[in-house]
């Protein structure tokens, strides 16, 4: 025989699974947004500094731009000058849902290195 009390929690957990779950779903996104972004900052390094050594080796600004998005995917390229050594700046968007946020990188190749 049943308790009148039993009847009454009666679908409580599917109330609460249904309450905590698009919490734990938000979390989840926010993790994997993290990542993406971490993982995006590391190619943005990379590129940064493989346009640095393609600058610092005499290659044009366009070939350095094109080894840069070809590792980071687009992204903008500015070199300055700084005594012997090209200093490359690279900026990106996060992209897609993470678009306004805006990564950057810098990295420095000594000029005329080889």
């Amino acid at each position: 025989m049943r308790s009148r009390s039993a009847d009454g929690e009666r679908g409580s957990a599917t109330a609460e699974l249904a309450v905590a779950l698009p919490a734990v779903a938000l979390v989840l996104a926010a993790c994997l947004g993290a990542v993406q972004l971490g993982a995006q900052q590391v190619r943005l390094t990379d590129a940064a500094a493989d346009a640095a050594r393609a600058l610092a080796r005499g290659e044009s600004s366009g070939d350095a731009a094109a080894i840069a998005n070809r590792v980071a995917g687009r992204a903008d390229l500015s070199a300055v000058r700084d005594g012997r050594f090209l200093c490359v700046t690279l900026g990106a968007d996060g992209g897609g849902v993470l678009a306004p946020f805006r990564l950057h990188a810098e990295s420095c190749a000594v000029a005329g290195g080889a």
